[in-house]
């Protein structure tokens, strides 16, 4: 079983479609189709379902993707860790991150670490907090900028960096707008409320807010996009509660803390690997970070 297999299946696998994967390879798509024909007769079971529009994964074929990743990852880990002893940050960066997170510049860090790390691949990729936990602790991400979800596993480290208390946003002309204290959840629990997708940190930190005041809501309006979410609270068409730091998107309109049971707040935390399975590339970005370079 040859590596440029494993990376081949790879790619088909998270494109879905074999003519992008082979110009993201920058392969023929005939020779990716061998590549995987190849594969799929050494191991002698098919391992993705083929139609004219896009390919997806047999059941040998999800059972092989997760042990390829890691095969994959440690390859570029051997990779990185020889360069390391050599005082050279080379291979890849795959970074993960939320729309919404506070304290963290995310493209300011990445450039600066561009301009310190040039051997080095940036990626990016954007999810939500949960989804960005499970991507670094399989290996698919050496690490995510997201909300805190969970305390230290074996397999993923939260890395404290930023706390912001949370803002009801609305319309001026609501009425709320006049209000000269803080609100609490039973206060704009009847309200019409825009949220993100449940995966996302800002809806995870108002559910636990609204959890922990024994005050349920309804979210009738619910966005993947940040500027979705300003442009129905811009209309008047419902009440977000968002970090802090979104009064400075959308400065016409009104930010009012909210406060629960104690202060509603969201943690922006960099989730990483066991610190032994940090790749150099992370571990260079996160000095990088913690010495104000971002």
């Amino acid at each position: 079983m040859e590596l440029r297999h494993l990376q081949h299946f790879v790619a088909v696998a998270e494109d879905q479609h074999f003519t992008r994967a082979a110009e993201r390879l920058m392969v023929s798509q005939s020779g990716l189709s061998a590549s995987i024909r190849a594969l799929e007769r050494e191991l002698r079971a098919p391992l993705f379902v083929r139609t004219t529009r896009r390919v997806t994964l047999t059941e040998a074929g999800r059972a092989l993707l997760a042990e390829a990743e890691r095969i994959l990852a440690q390859v570029r880990a051997a990779h990185e860790a020889v360069a390391a002893v050599q005082g050279v940050v080379r291979g890849t960066l795959s970074v993960g991150t939320e729309q919404c997170i506070a304290g963290v510049h995310v493209a300011g860090l990445l450039a600066a670490f561009r301009r310190r790390h040039p051997d080095v691949e940036i990626r990016l990729r954007q999810s939500g907090s949960g989804a960005l936990g499970e991507e670094v602790a399989a290996g698919r991400l050496d690490l995510a900028f997201a909300y805190r979800t969970q305390t230290d596993t074996d397999q993923l480290r939260c890395v404290p960096l930023a706390t912001e208390p949370m803002y009801v946003l609305c319309h001026p002309d609501h009425r709320f707008a006049g209000a000269s204290a803080a609100l609490l959840p039973q206060d704009v629990a009847g309200e019409v409320f825009v949220d993100f997708h449940p995966d996302w940190g800002p809806r995870r930190a108002t559910d636990a807010a609204f959890t922990e005041a024994g005050v349920r809501r309804t979210v009738a309006l619910e966005v993947n996009d940040v500027h979705s979410l300003l442009d129905l609270v811009d209309e008047n068409l419902g009440v977000a509660v968002v970090p802090r730091h979104f009064r400075h998107k959308r400065e016409a309109l009104t930010a009012l803390p909210l406060k629960g049971t104690g202060e509603a707040v969201y943690e922006t935390v960099a989730l990483l690997p066991p610190r032994q399975a940090t790749s150099p590339a992370a571990r260079a970005l996160m000095a990088l970070l913690e010495t104000g370079g971002g």
